[in-house]
């Protein structure tokens, strides 16, 4: 009888505490993200302190846009939100997030180079915002990353060469960007069974060139400029020597005219 008391007493007691107690990395990775962003539709209503310090049930999620995994936050998806501000570099004490994808909004500022510790990332969509700086070399030690989108943002200088170095990227866009200089071979030539990324995930940076891109047209003058202006220049020149020649046409038939009637004057006549 005893030990049925106490069977029950245990039971009600371990019905009193929460399935999962939240981690407090992921407490202050939200927290951060939170004040680090305008929230102009109220989209993360539900956002609250009370839910932000304990996000997670299990796999249940107590927040918009966050998907748990044993009480750790998983997926984290804010797109399409017309959410404004910049990406906290406090993301990365979400150490058990492996997708991220912030795209679709009014985001700007730079790329946190703090998103290097996300070790277990294997999405990363920051497409089509607003977010300038150059992209960090920083990612490339996210070894897990199948996906980085960055298409449609203000981002400048060259692509990190060690990118390409993620042998588990199998999508990678910087479309229409600000970019510039050569695209690194180990993202353009990838050997053996490592997935190629064509054009289509480099059009749009007008100062970037180097395979798989066309060509880069000269910027000087063209061959068809140049001609012409040679050809202009030479019909110029023709014309401006023609007239020079009958100007002195011009002039020496005056003279000759003046010296024959100077002689017809001297002539005697028969």
């Amino acid at each position: 009888m005893v030990g049925c008391t106490l069977l029950i007493l245990g039971l009600l007691a371990s019905a009193a505490l929460p399935l999962s107690s939240s981690d407090p990395n992921d407490e202050a990775c939200l927290i951060n993200l939170s004040q680090s962003l305008e929230d102009p539709t109220n989209s993360l209503h539900n956002w609250t302190k009370s839910n932000l310090a304990n996000p997670c049930n299990g796999f249940n999620s107590y927040i918009h846009g966050a998907t748990c995994n044993s009480g750790r936050i998983y997926k984290l998806s804010l797109n399409n939100l017309s959410l404004r501000g910049s990406i906290s570099p406090f993301l990365a004490n979400c150490t058990n997030l492996q997708a991220l994808d912030l795209s679709s909004n009014f985001l700007t500022g730079p790329i946190p180079s703090d998103l290097q510790y996300l070790v277990n990332l294997a999405v990363l969509n920051l497409s089509a915002n607003r977010l300038t700086d150059q992209i960090p070399q920083e990612l490339a030690f996210c070894a897990y990353l199948n996906v980085i989108d960055l298409h449609d943002n203000l981002l400048t200088g060259q692509i990190p060469q060690r990118l390409g170095l993620l042998v588990r990227l199998s999508t990678f866009d910087v479309s229409n960007n600000h970019l510039s200089g050569p695209i690194p071979s180990t993202l353009a030539n990838r050997s053996g069974n490592l997935p190629k990324f064509n054009a289509s995930s480099f059009y749009g940076n007008k100062d970037l060139y180097g395979y798989p891109l066309a060509p880069m047209k000269n910027r000087g003058l063209s061959v068809i400029a140049i001609v012409g202006i040679g050809l202009g220049s030479g019909l110029v020149s023709l014309v401006l020597s023609f007239t020079a020649v009958c100007i002195w046409l011009k002039i020496t038939e005056r003279k000759m005219v003046a010296e024959e009637g100077k002689i017809s004057q001297l002539m005697p006549d028969y």
